[in-house]
């Protein structure tokens, strides 16, 4: 499923997407207990309703990663931390996020989440942008397949101002106000 410039998700189609990821989810599992780690700051709303379509015990987790400037050697860079995992040895582990698109901080915490030896690890994430992939890395589950130029607002992604999360629908290439008024638009 993939989007053109200036598209949208609508909530109706963003809950009968979920809807079908969440009973595919309900059959791989079979009932098994499901261990889901969520990526706060944007995967929270997906997993959410992601959640609540699943038929299977789950316990939910939730990680938020920090961005720091590190110096190393005479060298600055950046590195992202997340704090301590819950114990995973044996169980079957389902990672949320709400976007992949260059895999880099995704690939990072499954392999971090591995090093507790669970018994299975997916990734589940709303949008899925290939083509800016800097790792090997593919979700299990997916939403919608879209352009990686297209920057989308609403559903618990927010614009570059903080605003938007609380919209019902994803927009692509707006941040929720009109350009020839600057007036919020009436959804």
């Amino acid at each position: 499923m993939s989007s053109r410039k200036g598209a949208a998700y609508s909530a109706a189609r963003i809950a009968a997407r979920v809807t079908a990821l969440g009973k595919e989810i309900s059959r791989e599992y079979e009932g098994r207990r499901l261990d889901v780690i969520v990526k706060l700051d944007s995967g929270f709303v997906f997993a959410a309703d992601l959640l609540r379509q699943i038929d299977a015990p789950v316990v939910c987790h939730f990680v938020r990663e920090e961005v720091r400037d590190v110096e190393q050697s005479g060298h600055a860079r950046r590195e992202v931390f997340f704090g301590p995992g819950p114990e995973l040895k044996g169980r079957d582990v389902l990672l949320v996020d709400a976007v992949l698109e260059s895999g880099v901080t995704q690939e990072f915490l499954l392999r971090r989440l591995g090093e507790g030896r669970p018994r299975s690890i997916r990734l589940a994430v709303l949008l899925d942008k290939p083509a800016r992939r800097r790792v090997a890395l593919e979700p299990d589950y997916f939403g919608f397949r879209t352009a990686s130029n297209d920057i989308w607002i609403g559903y618990g992604l927010a614009a570059a101002n903080g605003m938007g999360r609380n919209l019902r629908q994803l927009s692509s290439g707006t941040n929720g106000t009109s350009k020839k008024s600057g007036k919020r638009r009436k959804k």
